[in-house]
């Protein structure tokens, strides 16, 4: 499978487990060796083996695991979503990105992208105060280094400015977020209780894939309110 590590590639070349968790947990606090192993059970990645059964990497794997672990993050995507997308450009396809942008395979072997703060506004077209204002309406998380996913509120917000909608106007937006993700963990609950390291891996899938589910509802619900704005 593309994107697994290269059977011809020396040990020297490959990384333990310990070694990739190293490399990943600056950018994703989360990760853990439960959650490797899930992503290989869900065929998101596939290490080398040695004859004693470990898994070996390769910097593919990780750029890889980058990738998937940056597209959950900042895109809420769902594995299975991020599995089609890595099928086609294993398969020598170039599908547009889940959210609407377009990517190659360079650019997904390059990891996700992480922006300075002037770095974002210059991405985005955005001015310092509408920053300032999205991160005051709780739109954006002020860190050191912003993901895709800031990009891409940014962006909207940019344009929602030019008509009038300000991020102050979005505040709801944040509340009704935070109801959302009450609303997953009462349904997770039950996964919760058994505290073992295969439910702590579960319930990362499974939150992703309840969004995407509540994501269809409320843009079925906008789409069919916008209906009545046409006489």
């Amino acid at each position: 499978m593309p994107g697994g590590a290269s059977s011809g590639g020396s040990a020297a070349r490959l990384l333990s487990i310990g070694q990739v968790l190293s490399q990943l947990s600056p950018e994703f606090s989360d990760i853990s060796p439960s959650k490797l192993r899930f992503l290989e059970e869900r065929g998101l990645v596939s290490p080398a083996r040695t004859q004693s059964g470990y898994r070996k990497f390769s910097n593919a794997d990780v750029e890889r695991l980058r990738l998937v672990l940056a597209m959950q993050r900042d895109c809420y995507l769902p594995l299975n979503v991020i599995k089609q997308y890595l099928h086609d450009v294993d398969a020598g396809l170039n599908p547009p990105m889940p959210g609407g942008t377009t990517a190659t395979v360079p650019s997904m072997l390059g990891g996700a992208r992480r922006f300075s703060r002037n770095d974002l506004l210059s991405e985005t077209g955005a001015t310092a105060q509408l920053l300032n204002d999205a991160i005051s309406a709780s739109l954006v998380t002020a860190t050191e280094t912003y993901g895709d996913g800031a990009v891409g509120v940014l962006k909207a917000l940019v344009e929602l400015q030019k008509v009038g909608i300000e991020p102050r106007h979005l505040r709801g937006f944040r509340a009704a977020a935070d109801r959302e993700v009450g609303l997953i963990e009462s349904a997770l609950l039950p996964i919760a209780r058994r505290n073992t390291v295969s439910s702590r891996a579960q319930i990362a899938e499974r939150a992703a894939e309840i969004s995407g589910q509540l994501e269809i509802v409320r843009g079925s619900l906008i789409r069919a309110a916008l209906g009545t704005l046409a006489p």
